[in-house]
């Protein structure tokens, strides 16, 4: 307990000492119990999703009591803040919601009302990007691109 105890201590202030904010910061290695009801709201059920290539995914989840979506871009492995990105539209009523920035777990999350209608939608990590069009909207089938720009 007492090395233990050194070490963090050693830690904190040579971080201090470097000048950064978080001395004690959590291992890239630890995954936060993230999930996107928890982003979203617990009223929230993941109604689809998509991999973002090996780095994360994309969520599209729905609220069936207000007819809400919400989208949320989940890390696979949080650590230092990259770019992350995400998009909703419903293409009837032009609604959009989107979030981008540079996070250490999660972006998001963005919601539409999207009750009877298709939704478009769309997320990435770094350098990897994915989008789905024509979603969950019965018998049209949707189209999922993903890019590495």
């Amino acid at each position: 307990m007492r090395f233990a105890r050194s070490a963090l201590s050693a830690a904190a202030l040579t971080a201090l000492a470097l000048g950064t904010t978080t001395a004690l910061a959590a291992p890239a290695s630890a995954v936060p119990n993230t999930t996107p009801q928890k982003v979203c709201g617990s009223a929230y059920r993941t109604v689809n999703s998509a991999a973002i290539g090996s780095l994360g995914t994309v969520y599209l989840t729905y609220n069936a009591s207000n007819g809400e979506n919400c989208v949320v871009t989940i890390r696979n492995s949080p650590g230092a803040a990259v770019d992350m990105a995400l998009w909703i539209e419903v293409p009837d009523t032009s609604e959009r919601g989107e979030d981008y920035g540079r996070y250490t777990s999660y972006a998001g999350p963005a919601y539409v009302y999207g009750k009877g209608h298709c939704v478009d939608w769309g997320g990435g990590i770094s350098n990897v990007h994915v989008q789905v069009h024509n979603s969950n909207c019965g018998a049209r089938k949707e189209h999922r691109v993903t890019e590495v720009r």
